[in-house]
């Protein structure tokens, strides 16, 4: 009776969906054709809105210069981690050099915005995601896939006070 009962419902389905196996998974060119088209367009509309984005509201620029911290709150060969708010909040690093120089450098990775740190045994900035390296002194793309070097600002150091600015000489 089981047997039967799944019989006739098995064949009962057919009937109310009458569409052959092949035309269900049968796609023609001028169908794949018209999804290719109608899936580009939609992606170059995409990139038309952020390029269209970018030039009606460019970023703000940085004015002026803004507190960090205090000079002997990072030890020599240390690093500190800060943030700008300007049009949205930006992560800088802050680099205190072995040699008593100061470097800040945006914290994202050039290549896919991964986090980077200082090394301060190999005297360079890592990017753990990827294995790149960038220079301490310059952010200069040392190794991998990173495609341009960190965006820098100047640090400007008074009375023990430690301040950054938008780089004044982009060189």
């Amino acid at each position: 009776m089981k047997e039967k009962n799944q019989e006739i419902f098995s064949e009962t389905w057919k009937d109310d969906f009458p569409i052959q196996q092949q035309e269900a998974v049968h796609v023609s060119r001028r169908e794949f054709a018209k999804f290719l088209g109608l899936l580009s367009g939609t992606l170059a509309l995409g990139n038309a809105g952020i390029i269209i984005k970018s030039i009606l509201f460019p970023s703000q620029k940085l004015k002026g210069e803004h507190f960090v911290c205090n000079q002997n709150e990072v030890p020599a060969g240390g690093m500190k981690q800060f943030e700008l708010q300007l049009d949205k909040t930006i992560p800088y690093i802050l680099i205190h050099l072995k040699d008593g120089q100061w470097r800040a450098f945006e914290q994202k990775c050039t290549h896919l915005s991964c986090a980077v740190r200082y090394v301060p045994e190999m005297d360079k900035i890592q990017c753990p995601c990827h294995n790149g390296y960038f220079d301490a002194r310059s952010g200069v793309v040392l190794q991998g896939p990173p495609p341009r070097p960190l965006p820098r600002l100047d640090v400007i150091l008074k009375d023990g006070k430690v301040f950054v600015a938008e780089m004044k000489n982009k060189t």
